[in-house]
């Protein structure tokens, strides 16, 4: 009875976590750019009881009882499938038409700037001191070049427009035009990543610790390299939640949940008994 109370315990924080996941990704099913997340259950140690040395009966199974402990979530996986594309026709919304590339981000974090990544498209000018504006995301975190820097332009701005291969095209009122091309990052091991916010994921800080290096897991694309970046102009890609199948996993865990809530209540009601005979 108390290892029925120890096993169940374990799950039940566990189940909670799978919870969280699934009503995250319910809640973000309309945002821009979002990758759905899925927790991967594994087993945890088990015991195994020989109890019927004599049984010749062929198995697939082993023979005897395994007694396990609960399990636990080994991953929270982020899924690159590709969202639907919505066109918007607005200049400065643009969708990624190829999976793991991202907008490099600068968010800022404390009093430094941390490089994050995001398939969020939707782009705005911020206005800035001194006759600038620059370029930013849905949040105001400023959007990055291929060098890192923010880009900053003066404000006379006529017209936007965003090549294929990520390059910004600005023209003006007055002067030349201009053309700078976007950080774009392409992502080798994604599940590397932490997830840092909704549509911002990051590299993780004990990188050295998990035996890789930056450029195993990411390559900032830059030079010859742009031709692989898939961008489409005047687009968003939309979330790539799958609310039939999340509503599904919503349910199971929950009647996961009630059923190791009950397995609790009735050993601890079968000890209360135990305990009650004198």
């Amino acid at each position: 009875m108390l290892r029925t109370m120890v096993t169940a315990t374990n799950t039940l924080s566990q189940l909670q976590k799978q919870l969280d996941t699934v009503s995250n990704n319910i809640a973000n099913s309309a945002t821009t750019g979002y990758k759905a997340q899925q927790a991967n259950f594994s087993e945890l140690m088990y015991q195994q009881f020989n109890n019927d040395k004599f049984d010749r009966t062929l198995r697939q199974s082993p023979v005897g009882i395994r007694y396990g402990v609960g399990a636990h979530i080994s991953q929270i996986q982020s899924i690159q499938k590709q969202g639907n594309i919505q066109q918007t026709g607005r200049d400065l919304d643009v969708a990624f038409t190829k999976e793991n590339q991202y907008l490099n981000i600068l968010m800022p974090e404390g009093d430094e700037t941390r490089l994050v990544y995001s398939r969020q498209g939707n782009l705005y000018v911020s206005p800035l001191e001194e006759g600038t504006v620059m370029l930013v995301n849905a949040q105001g975190h400023a959007v990055a070049d291929t060098n890192g820097n923010p880009i900053i332009l003066p404000d006379d701005v006529e017209k936007f427009g965003i090549s294929e291969s990520g390059t910004l095209n600005v023209s003006f009122s007055t002067g030349q035009p201009i053309q700078i091309e976007l950080g774009i990052t392409q992502l080798q091991k994604p599940q590397i990543m932490e997830n840092v916010g909704n549509t911002y994921i990051g590299l993780p800080s004990n990188l050295d610790d998990l035996g890789y290096a930056q450029q195993d897991i990411l390559t900032n694309l830059q030079g010859g390299a742009r031709a692989n970046v898939g961008i489409q102009n005047g687009a968003l890609e939309m979330s790539n939640v799958d609310l039939s199948k999340e509503m599904t996993d919503l349910i199971a865990a929950q009647r996961s949940y009630q059923f190791n809530s009950r397995a609790i209540t009735i050993a601890d009601q079968m000890l209360g008994l135990v305990n009650g005979i004198r």
